[in-house]
């Protein structure tokens, strides 16, 4: 590969000359490390020149933070100093052996690795792994790698798009469903505005006091999705993934009168007390209403009904401006005393009134005035073993994401499906979720030789074709 650089200009040395985000501080320190994985897969072998074409020419540009290094400065406040990039220092194509018809485990235990080696930090914080090896599912696989410290999900994940053309008109920009606002009905008399008051009063002291107990004192129990040692964030994981028809949740949803996140969630929650019964056996029947099993729901706390430009995120004062903006709510998965008995959609029924109960309070907002309290006082090291331990006391990490509505291309390489991952999570069970192309893709990693990764995955294929029997069996 000849040396490709992207030179340095004094105004793009003055952009990048910022300072470093709180969460992007909590992200990057001694108590944390957090990455995203993001992976596409092609129906063609990939195009290495295109893609590194892409990356140059429309990847670099969206933000500063591409082309910067994290550094202290004199007074020990951490800032992006934009630097020359080389392109053969990021973007990488392994070589595997040949002669195989399918590459699936190469490609997995290299995605095992790729998770577990940090970003180096002598240079900007993202590579690009390109896969040129045929799966059962993919002709190749490009493998992006972000450090969380250069932004959330949200401003990541649009960065990548920017990447991305329509397939069926490249001059075309990508659109995504608008998200619909939850309208709940509310009267307007001063009763039942009073009593709406107070709900949300009574929910917010609660959530908030328990989340300050998850974060400080209480562990959630040792369970097969949760192995509770120290350091699991440097054990190897394993990422698989399930994949759903999005017709058929959307007929579960209108069934129960539903959104699709309640359906995600029930699937989720039942599959995991499927997991946990068929390792545990009759011996964890008898604890099994009395598991304390807690999931993080991570949350866009962008004021905002869809994905914004990005010459939008880079405006000033914007609302949906480039950066990490997200909270999180711990929501107490719903387990049963017996996981062959249950009725499927009562997870779906409980995981709504459990997640409403938590949406209908002021607790995300008031965790991050303490976030911010924290690092006033006691500076963002105190305040990322304080987010650590949020993580680490709790079973699993669920975030989601919407895809664009039309196929995609990344450099004339169309994209099949694609999916992230989190990675550096002190836990041993994240989840992401991702939708493209009539498809919900269920993404999962798992501490490896802890959790069986191939059972799990069966366990929320069950989940959701008992959930959707049942539904759609219902009159």
């Amino acid at each position: 590969m000849d040396q490709l650089k992207v030179k340095v200009t004094e105004e793009d040395a003055a952009a990048g000359d910022e300072p470093v985000s709180p969460t992007g501080q909590y992200f990057n320190s001694s108590s944390l490390n957090i990455s995203i994985v993001a992976v596409f897969e092609s129906d063609y072998q990939l195009d290495v020149s295109l893609a590194m074409a892409a990356v140059e020419k429309q990847f670099l540009p969206v933000s500063p933070r591409f082309s910067s290094v994290m550094i202290k400065d004199e007074k020990g406040v951490q800032r992006w100093k934009k630097v020359e990039v080389n392109l053969e220092d990021h973007i990488k194509t392994p070589v595997f052996i040949s002669g195989l018809d399918f590459y699936d485990k190469h490609i997995e235990d290299y995605l095992t690795k790729l998770a577990m080696e940090r970003l180096p930090p002598c240079r900007p914080l993202w590579e690009l792994h390109l896969l040129k090896y045929p799966t059962r599912v993919a002709a190749g696989t490009a493998v992006f790698k972000l450090h969380h410290a250069l932004g959330d999900g949200f401003s990541l994940m649009g960065a990548l798009f920017s990447c991305l053309r329509r397939a069926d008109d490249p001059s075309l920009p990508l659109t995504f469903p608008a998200r619909r606002q939850r309208r709940e009905k509310r009267s307007t008399g001063f009763l039942l505005a009073a009593v709406h008051a107070v709900r949300v009063g009574v929910n917010t002291i609660a959530d908030f006091a328990w989340g300050l107990l998850k974060s400080s004192f209480v562990e959630d129990d040792r369970t097969p999705v949760r192995s509770g040692e120290v350091g699991v964030e440097f054990r190897p994981l394993t990422i698989s993934t399930v994949v759903f028809s999005l017709d058929d949740v959307r007929k579960v949803k209108d069934k129960l009168g539903v959104s699709l996140n309640d359906v995600i969630s029930g699937v989720v929650f039942y599959g995991m007390q499927i997991y946990i019964k068929a390792r545990e056996g009759d011996a964890g029947r008898s604890r099994a209403g009395k598991t304390k099993v807690t999931a993080l729901l991570l949350l866009n706390t962008r004021n905002i009904k869809n994905y914004q430009s990005l010459e939008d995120m880079r405006r000033p004062g914007a609302e949906s401006r480039w950066g990490n903006h997200f909270g999180f709510i711990h929501v107490s998965v719903p387990f049963s005393p017996d996981a062959d008995q249950v009725d499927p959609l009562s997870f779906v029924v409980k995981g709504k009134q459990i997640i409403r109960a938590k949406m209908n309070s002021l607790g995300v907002y008031l965790t991050g005035k303490l976030l911010e309290w924290m690092r006033m006082r006691n500076g963002p090291e105190v305040t990322a073993r304080y987010m650590y331990n949020t993580l680490r006391n709790t079973s699993a990490t669920i975030s989601n994401l919407t895809g664009p509505m039309e196929p995609i291309i990344m450099g004339n390489n169309p994209i099949s499906n694609f999916y992230f991952m989190v990675v550096g999570v002190p836990q041993s069970l994240t989840i992401s979720i991702v939708s493209y192309m009539g498809k919900l893709t269920l993404a999962m990693g798992t501490e490896k030789d802890f959790i069986d990764a191939r059972l799990l995955v069966s366990s929320m294929e069950t989940s959701f074709q008992k959930i959707y029997d049942a539904a759609i069996k219902r009159n």
